[in-house]
């Protein structure tokens, strides 16, 4: 049975955070599927790119996904604020899900409980919210959870997620196809 990810897109997400994980996850044969938080299909990013999302949180709260990401940018207080995504993330990873967050993205780990007693690394903007966060780390996995710092860390963000989700060698082969 192939691997799903679920992606929370909200107003605001930093583009990079975002896309990437996607790209590299479907090149691993991850079914992924991108969720706006809003009503319609379209959420707008930090820099202005348009994505059409795949689904709505609504449509897919009730859903079961191997691994929920959670992007930073401007729009994590929008995901901070809404329910049904805390109860996303909690559900889970109390199930057992992988559960991964880049940039400001942990706080809303944090807000659903998911931090606590674990190793994590986050944005160095939030690091008064998560003041344990290793922030000379770029990317950290502590049980089933995967955070990272921010733009700049995520394509080897994503290459976790690969290795985590697939294997290291898909890891290694996409990095390599990539020239990474």
């Amino acid at each position: 049975m192939p691997q799903t990810a679920l992606i929370l897109l909200a107003d605001g997400f930093e583009e990079i955070e975002a896309v990437v994980p996607i790209d590299i996850l479907r090149r691993a044969g991850i079914r992924v599927t991108t969720a706006a938080l809003g009503a319609g299909p379209h959420v707008t990013g930090k820099n202005g790119l348009i994505l059409h999302a795949d689904s709505t949180v609504a449509a897919v709260a009730g859903g079961v996904f191997t691994c929920i990401i959670v992007p930073g940018g401007p729009a994590v207080p929008l995901l901070r604020a809404d329910s049904r995504v805390r109860e996303l993330v909690a559900r889970h990873a109390a199930a057992g899900s992988w559960v991964a967050a880049i940039c400001a993205g942990p706080t809303v780990l944090k807000d659903a409980g998911v931090l606590e007693g674990r190793r994590h690394t986050a944005h160095f903007s939030v690091h008064g919210e998560l003041p344990a966060a290793e922030l000379g780390e770029r990317t950290v996995v502590d049980g089933r959870v995967i955070t990272s710092r921010g733009a700049g860390t995520a394509l080897d963000f994503a290459l976790v997620v690969v290795e985590k989700l697939v294997s290291a060698e898909s890891s290694r082969e996409i990095a390599r196809a990539i020239a990474a």
